[in-house]
């Protein structure tokens, strides 16, 4: 058995982990239109984030937004854990997901060489996409595996996923698991809005902007920030006195082979039935989903007739929503983020709202938090879903610790 033992978030609602899922809990958004230099008026969810706390000057040279964030959001779980320090190095591995790497220092490259100016020498291991995990591991001192998965927006559900595998079978006694993502520069945001895909508002609306599984849903906020889960086994935590949030029970993964960006009802089925077989769990134990949700059109839709396809007669029974009406998007760091609000409803038996759904659309005929707050000491199982670009698939399950 796998077991949650640490959270570590740097994410738009905060980098305290009780105080992010109160304000979830709330229904606070982290949404807001993007300062500074961009063509038209953008909804994101942007960290506070001051990385003199985790760096000195001279350290920040050559080390990306997307790198920062990775390191303090994976030291913070380390030390949640009560392991700082107690562990053997080569014992231990860190299984990070990042979608695009280094955004700024790469459009930073970029303007320089277009405007004549000097390219920064480190601007390569600035934005390569595994420089998270390896400043991570080199603050952490982890000399196991340290594997990256760029995965677009299943990549740190299925880092989550291969790192409880290490654990299941063997091969290490820790794993730091997660992702990281800061891609909040011009370039890249008007490439996402090109797509038609990020959320449009009026004025003074952007923080409702997101609105998954609504009627009149346009898409979603891109955001950015890290989140990282510590796993271990359950003979390990217990035999330490660890507090342990959760069981991580199961994952799936598939591949739609379809289409590179619309989603396919088949390959979704396809992983959650995989997450469900693997973790030895009827629909009927399940009580929560963290949907991915982004409030696309299609997308939204084809999730909700996978979720009906596999739960039939139990749909009524499974209560859905998306966190990222509240967060944004974070790409690559999306399902850790997603992951660890999920284990937390687990932890403390509080299911998080799905906001900003005033109506909710009648092709997407699923069962809604709703848009407070929801107690319930019943569910014992939850599941995070997460399905990207190219195709993949993945899906989490936590079951509550016994």
């Amino acid at each position: 058995m796998v077991v949650i033992t640490g959270i570590g978030l740097v994410c738009p609602h905060g980098d305290d982990p009780e105080s992010v899922f109160a304000a979830v809990l709330r229904g606070e958004s982290a949404i807001a239109p993007m300062a500074g230099d961009v063509a038209k008026p953008v909804a994101v969810a942007a960290c506070r984030f001051d990385p003199s706390r985790w760096f000195t000057r001279l350290q920040l040279t050559g080390v990306d937004r997307v790198s920062q964030l990775a390191v303090a959001a994976a030291e913070m779980a380390l030390d949640d854990s009560g392991l700082r320090d107690q562990f053997d190095p080569e014992r231990a591995g860190i299984f990070a997901g990042c979608g695009m790497g280094g955004a700024a220092a790469l459009e930073s490259a970029y303007l320089a060489g277009a405007r004549g100016g000097r390219t920064p020498p480190l601007t390569v291991p600035a934005f390569m996409p595994n420089a998270p995990a390896a400043h991570a591991a080199m603050r952490l001192g982890v000399h196991g595996p340290v594997l990256t998965y760029a995965i677009a927006c299943a990549a740190s559900a299925v880092a989550i996923a291969e790192a409880s595998r290490a654990i299941e079978h063997g091969d290490l006694d820790l794993a730091i698991a997660g992702g990281s993502e800061a891609l909040l520069v011009p370039g890249v945001l008007q490439a996402w809005d090109a797509m038609h895909t990020l959320a449009r508002f009026e004025p003074g609306r952007a923080a409702s902007s997101c609105r998954p599984f609504a009627i009149d849903r346009s898409g979603f906020a891109l955001g950015e920030g890290a989140a990282f889960l510590v796993l271990e086994s359950a003979e390990r935590a217990l035999e330490r006195g660890a507090r342990i949030y959760a069981e991580l029970a199961g994952s799936g993964v598939s591949c739609d082979a379809s289409h590179l960006t619309k989603p396919d009802v088949a390959g979704q089925v396809r992983a959650l039935r995989a997450a469900l077989r693997d973790a030895g769990v009827a629909p009927s134990e399940i009580g929560y989903c963290n949907a991915h949700g982004t409030a696309t059109p299609i997308g939204d839709v084809v999730e909700s007739a996978a979720l009906a396809e596999v739960w039939g007669a139990d749909l009524e029974g499974l209560r859905v929503g998306s966190t990222k009406s509240m967060h944004g998007h974070l790409l690559g760091a999306a399902g850790a983020l997603e992951g660890a609000l999920t284990v937390l409803a687990l932890y403390h038996r509080r299911l998080p709202p799905s906001v900003h759904c005033e109506a909710q659309d009648p092709a997407c005929a699923i069962r809604l938090v709703g848009p407070v707050a929801h107690e319930d000491d019943g569910f014992r199982a939850a599941i995070s879903s997460s399905f990207a670009f190219g195709g993949t698939n993945a899906v989490l399950v936590f079951r509550r610790a016994p």
